[in-house]
């Protein structure tokens, strides 16, 4: 994939959905993209730890964990799983933890800040399924686009060489 500068791409592509700009960069790579899978949950990470186990196929997990601050719903040991999965990054709608293994490990991770304490494992939640946060509503099958400058959603997977 070419190299990603979504300030460039949003001239290209004037249709593009911007998320508003409330997400940090956290991962080893700063760059990433893919087609979105969901997850929806809240204060319990069972179904993120489920999905970064399957394989990622370059995809980025975009993660509704309704813009909680009280836990993490990721951690060094679930990102390392998921860069090991194939997954292109994670766009957390909550908190991570671990964040200096997280700076250290090949994955994209955005997310709304760091917290300490780990989440609970009930089993709770929803996969595969559009979700809305930062003023936009992301599907399942459209296409992520992040760098320092912001996140951003297509439809469909857009030439970057145009």
């Amino acid at each position: 994939m070419s190299h990603i500068v979504t300030p460039d791409i949003c001239d290209a592509y004037p249709e593009v959905q911007v998320l508003e700009p409330i997400f940090v960069n956290f991962g080893g790579h700063e760059t990433f993209a893919g087609p979105i899978r969901t997850v929806k949950c809240f204060e319990d990470n069972s179904l993120v730890k489920q999905a970064v186990a399957e394989p990622g196929d370059g995809a980025v997990l975009v993660v509704d964990a309704g813009g909680s601050t009280r836990c993490a719903m990721l951690g060094d040991m679930l990102a390392e799983q998921a860069a090991g999965h194939g997954w292109a990054g994670v766009v957390m709608y909550g908190c991570v933890r671990d964040v200096d293994v997280l700076a250290e490990t090949e994955l994209g991770i955005q997310a709304l800040g760091a917290h300490p304490r780990k989440s609970e494992k009930r089993g709770e939640g929803q996969r595969d399924l559009p979700v809305s946060f930062a003023g936009v509503t992301l599907s399942p099958g459209q296409w992520l686009y992040a760098d320092n400058n912001g996140i951003l959603v297509a439809d469909e997977q857009l030439d970057l060489e145009r």
